[in-house]
């Protein structure tokens, strides 16, 4: 190690998806989540594997660290549990038994916890710092976006005491012009929708929002659920700040959500489990906090461009992960450019705390890089030819290897015979999306795709869409987005030249018929308002990728193909090669990538055309 090296060590823990990340001289050269490890969904401890694992990215130690930073700040996070169970009494007692002994055993002591878990690593003088929560939002949107100057905007649920801030980044300053606090919160609204539409808090949001476009946009009954909201729930100013009426919610002191009993008068809906079927009332209502969450995030971002004097924004925080709000600010008159940080929750905050340390704790210049300084989130474990052979030797694993031209030409023929890829390249993502290095693909055109991945291989709720992946020359030819999408994070519509026309009594159908009804010629990415969320790949950012979508796009006149995360239902994405050929073997996915190698289940039969699938060049 060059003694001279600063070596920032970023840590987000504690609360829900673990994560680490290191910098060495204000490049971020490594970062993942701890979930991906220890396969437990949303993992909250500790991310020793992710630490050890950004060390050995570079060939460090942990006593090789010059820094090492958490991602906000315990003590005002434990002064906002007291004040508002204080101001709240007695209300919310029994939460305050459950949750006020585990702060003082442990929590309040949050630096004496971090060296303990550091020194089970290696022994070591640690001292870490801790910069606010939302500064590492906002640090983690500005200092890795390619702009010198940008507003900022982070929305989530709660940090210490703030859920919303607005600022600006310059050079290597960041200055925060206006925050809304606890408990007044757009992330927790969302969250008490999606709690009450029978979604898990925390890892549900994304199935609340896929459900919003099934709500029928011009019925009174989603008109009457935006005007309850508006009127019972949230007072929206014009500036986008809001307050909420917490006589209907039991969030900041209780152990749920909603005080359900008044949500059921306000509504005329109980809230169900997710054991009950969805029905339409409750798609109406996603579409109505779908419709208010939008109409939040864009007065809040013009307030933001406002202040900053900028029309390049830049969002983080997990309100930022929701991808059909930030299609429609691409929309809006005061933005020219939109950054948005791939890992916008609360993984993404040890990348921040990372880069508040280097930038504003030691005052070190910035460097801006195009199109960014994420590496294009590839900044996970890469897979060794030494894995790809132990499958062989533990399971008895058939593949063959083919070249590098050799793979994209094979696999686009098999894409196009409807064959289902899992697809594994290089270094994992960081961050919620797979975005093609940890991949299950499939061929857009194919009518019964979207069915059969969802069913057959994903084992998750069928009404949920798949996104496109697409060569970014030719995006426009299928989608209406004027900036590039490289990390999964806007949703658009498809462009008019690919849309079907909907069947008569189409608006009356229930929710899979409407599902299965065909209404595009790339029918599997289209959602049913004739939206897709679209990730763009050139060759800088993804050259295997590249050279498949071109292949497939040979073969079949379509640079597009389905790209959903490879993983089942429950767990996260897959990180190692025995991850990916258990979920392969255990799944009705028909052929394995990984890296240069080709993967058949024993039991299944030659592939049409047959052993030309291997055939040597």
């Amino acid at each position: 190690m060059n003694s001279n090296q600063s070596i920032i060590l970023g840590i987000a823990a504690y609360y829900h998806d673990s994560a680490a990340a290191l910098l060495i001289d204000g490049q971020l050269v490594a970062a993942a989540q701890e979930e991906r490890f220890t396969r437990i969904k949303h993992d909250p401890a500790f991310p020793t594997n992710a630490i050890k694992y950004v060390l050995s990215e570079v060939g460090l130690a942990l006593d090789d660290v010059t820094a090492v930073v958490f991602y906000d700040k315990p003590y005002i996070k434990f002064e906002r549990l007291l004040e508002t169970y204080h101001a709240l009494a007695p209300s919310g007692l029994k939460s305050f038994r459950a949750a006020i002994p585990v702060w003082i055993k442990e929590k309040l002591f949050l630096k004496r916890m971090l060296r303990q878990e550091l020194n089970k690593i290696k022994i070591g003088t640690y001292k870490p710092q801790f910069p606010e929560h939302h500064l590492s939002h906002a640090a983690s949107a500005f200092y890795p976006s390619p702009f010198e100057t940008a507003a900022i905007l982070t929305v989530d649920g709660v940090g210490e005491w703030t859920t919303t801030s607005l600022g600006k980044g310059d050079g290597h300053s960041i200055s925060v012009a206006e925050e809304i606090h606890f408990p007044h919160s757009l992330g927790l609204l969302y969250s008490a929708f999606t709690y009450y539409c029978g979604f898990k808090v925390n890892s549900g949001e994304y199935k609340l929002m896929g459900l919003a476009p099934y709500g029928l946009a011009n019925s009174e009954q989603t008109a009457f659920f935006i005007t309850q909201i508006k009127t019972h729930l949230i007072d929206i100013r014009d500036d986008g700040s809001f307050v909420l009426n917490l006589d209907h919610f039991d969030y900041p002191t209780g152990q749920s959500m909603t005080k359900d009993e008044n949500w059921t008068e306000l509504f005329g809906l109980p809230r169900i489990s997710s054991e009950e079927e969805l029905t339409q009332p409750y798609m109406n209502l996603a579409m109505a906090i779908q419709q208010v969450t939008e109409e939040i995030v864009i007065k809040l971002a013009r307030t933001a461009c406002s202040k900053a004097g900028s029309r390049n924004l830049v969002m983080a925080g997990g309100v930022a992960l929701n991808c059909v709000a930030n299609g429609k600010l691409l929309q809006e008159d005061f933005v020219d450019n939109l950054w948005i940080q791939p890992a916008a929750g609360d993984a993404g905050g040890a990348v921040g705390a990372a880069y508040a340390h280097y930038h504003i704790g030691m005052n070190q210049a910035r460097i801006t890089k195009h199109p960014d300084a994420m590496s294009s989130a590839y900044l996970g474990p890469d897979i060794t030819s030494t894995e790809i052979h132990a499958l062989e030797l533990k399971h008895g694993a058939q593949f063959n290897e083919l070249s590098n031209n050799q793979l994209s030409e094979k696999v686009a023929e098999l894409l196009a015979q409807g064959q289902v890829v899992g697809w594994i390249q290089g270094r994992m993502e960081f961050g919620p999306r797979a975005l093609c290095n940890r991949s299950i693909l499939g061929d857009p055109r194919n009518p019964a795709m979207q069915k059969k991945i969802n069913l057959n291989i994903k084992y998750r709720e069928g009404f949920r869409p798949f996104a496109p992946v697409v060569l970014e020359s030719r995006m426009q030819d299928f989608f209406q987005l004027k900036q590039a999408s490289p990390y999964m994070l806007l949703v658009a519509p498809i462009t008019e030249n690919i849309k079907q026309p909907l069947p008569d009594g189409y608006e009356q159908k229930a929710l899979y018929e409407k599902l299965y009804t065909q209404r595009s010629s790339l029918p599997a990415i289209t959602h049913v308002d004739f939206s897709a969320r679209i990730q763009s790949v050139t060759q800088q950012s993804n050259p295997k990728m590249y050279a498949l979508l071109t292949a497939f796009d040979t073969q079949t006149g379509v640079p597009v193909l389905i790209n959903t995360s490879f993983n089942v239902r429950g767990e996260p994405i897959v990180c190692t090669a025995a991850d990916a050929y258990r979920c392969f073997m255990t799944t009705e996915m028909d052929v394995l990538i990984i890296n240069s190698s080709i993967f058949v289940k024993n039991e299944q039969p030659a592939w049409q055309g047959g052993a030309t699938i291997f055939a040597k060049d």
